[in-house]
């Protein structure tokens, strides 16, 4: 009965980046029950076998989908992509997504307006329509209520000119951010640090890690997550 409810719903994908935000948008949309979410939208830097912009090796985000129970679609671009390349290997996934029958796309975004608008204007005459159910949420709030939703997640790259390096690898929680600098925003918004969840509510299991080296590229801190026992 309950699979059937779901393939009555409008089918939707998350951009899945995963990191806390994205998480956390999945988990207010699974909360509501308006959707059937079909997929995972993640875009992978194919020469380093990676989450592009977080570092994140792709085992995990495979890890990842697999906890969640929903396949992950993985748009391959190549590191330093032009925006042209970017823009058509995201026109080929929305295609692909169409045809699995997806009407909308939910977005992590909280209060970027370049970024929000850049999305609509890209999805317009697609037949996908771009949702943000975390819009216009006050940061210093949402970062807490990620937090106490059962969301863990760690800090993988981070601007080192605005975050300090220790804070490569720590626990996205109460304490981490209780030390951020004030000039910080609490979610990171501003691309401050990115983050890698590991347990969330709708996890059917936990995904281990453990802590590797850091290392500093193109102007931001990496710092790898191995998976626990490799």
């Amino acid at each position: 009965m309950e699979s059937e409810i779901a393939n009555e719903k409008p089918k939707a994908a998350v951009s899945w980046s995963s990191g806390k935000d994205s998480a956390f948008a999945l988990l207010e949309v699974l909360r509501k029950g308006n959707f059937n979410i079909v997929s995972l939208l993640t875009t992978v830097t194919s020469t380093y076998d990676r989450i592009s912009m977080h570092g994140v090796r792709n085992e995990l985000l495979q890890k990842q989908s697999d906890s969640i129970g929903i396949p992950s679609l993985k748009i391959e671009i190549p590191p330093k992509c032009s925006n042209e390349i970017y823009e058509g290997k995201m026109k080929s996934a929305t295609e692909q997504l169409k045809r699995k029958g997806v009407e909308y796309l939910i977005f992590g975004d909280i209060f970027l307006e370049d970024v929000r608008k850049y999305r609509e204007t890209k999805l317009a005459g697609s037949g996908i329509t771009p949702v943000f159910p975390l819009w216009g949420r006050k940061t210093p709030d949402l970062a807490k209520e990620i937090i106490r939703s059962g969301i863990s997640a760690r800090l993988v790259c981070l601007d080192p000119a605005k975050v300090g390096k220790e804070f490569g690898g720590l626990r996205f929680d109460l304490s981490l951010l209780n030390r951020l600098p004030e000039n910080v925003d609490p979610c990171g918004e501003n691309g401050e640090f990115h983050t890698f969840v590991y347990e969330a509510p709708f996890f059917n299991k936990r995904v281990d890690v453990e802590v590797g080296i850091s290392v500093e590229r193109d102007g931001f801190l990496f710092t790898d997550l191995v998976p626990a026992g490799d």
